[in-house]
């Protein structure tokens, strides 16, 4: 069958988790999704625990792609790339409890919403043991970004996202660090007037969980594109200022 999903699922060294996370993914999953494992290195203990434990997700397709740059941007830029389906998902490899909602949140995608981002901050949604620095830094932006920027979701910021086709294919991304691409093609696609939902999220910050949020470092590229949904809304820029791709 041929899949109306893709699910871009960078790793690194999760090898603990993976296994778990997939098995949800199968069990949860009504939708045809394919799963893209995207590694940095063939060493990464990720592999071997796949290959070793396949029945755990028996008919859920799953791929292993090799990325072309290092780090998590160059995991998810090649999961889009590598992605055919009209629905693109950045799922996070040690989120156990959250396949549920994915079927609803490709409904939305089929009537129309071009991306489906998931919120900690609406109701039902909930941030669990989130550190106090990044917590504060976390809830202050997407507070100011919902209420002042008027972007239409409550959490601009997390990672975890669906995408249509037309967002992967036609909004070129220059963002080079982190999760910051999330919230680009989020702002871009705000100004070009497309349509955006949301859904309830539980995010829970589990006591192992090796963070690829680097706050400081990637602080400057987030400002970026707050500063744009700003310069959106106040100063109205038109929608002919996004930097689309060329279509072939």
């Amino acid at each position: 069958m041929t899949p109306e999903l893709d699910i871009v699922i960078p790793v690194y060294n999760e090898g603990h988790n993976i296994v778990g996370v997939l098995a949800a993914l199968k069990h949860a999953l009504a939708t045809p999704a394919r799963v893209l494992i995207c590694y940095d290195h063939a060493e990464d203990d990720t592999l071997p625990a796949i290959r070793a434990n396949a029945d755990a997700f028996a008919g859920l397709p799953v791929e292993l792609v090799r990325n072309v740059g290092r780090g998590v941007h160059g995991a998810i830029m090649t999961g889009f790339a590598k992605s055919s389906a009209p629905f693109i998902l950045m799922f996070p490899a040690d989120d156990h409890i959250n396949a549920p909602m994915l079927d609803h949140m490709v409904a939305l995608a089929r009537e129309g919403c071009d991306i489906v981002c998931v919120s900690r901050f609406m109701p039902g949604g909930a941030m669990i043991g989130c550190p106090v620095i990044k917590s504060a830094l976390v809830r202050s932006a997407n507070f100011t970004l919902r209420h002042l920027a008027r972007l239409p979701t409550t959490d601009a910021s997390n990672g975890f996202r669906m995408f249509s086709r037309r967002v992967i294919d036609q909004i070129a991304v220059e963002s080079s660090e982190g999760f910051c691409y999330s919230i680009e093609l989020l702002v871009k696609a705000h100004r070009l007037g497309w349509k955006i939902a949301e859904v309830p999220v539980t995010w829970i910050e589990r006591p192992d969980r090796r963070t690829r949020f680097r706050v400081f470092r990637w602080l400057p590229s987030y400002l970026r594109w707050y500063v744009y949904a700003f310069a959106t809304t106040f100063l109205r820029r038109p929608p002919t200022t996004v930097a689309l791709k060329e279509l072939a």
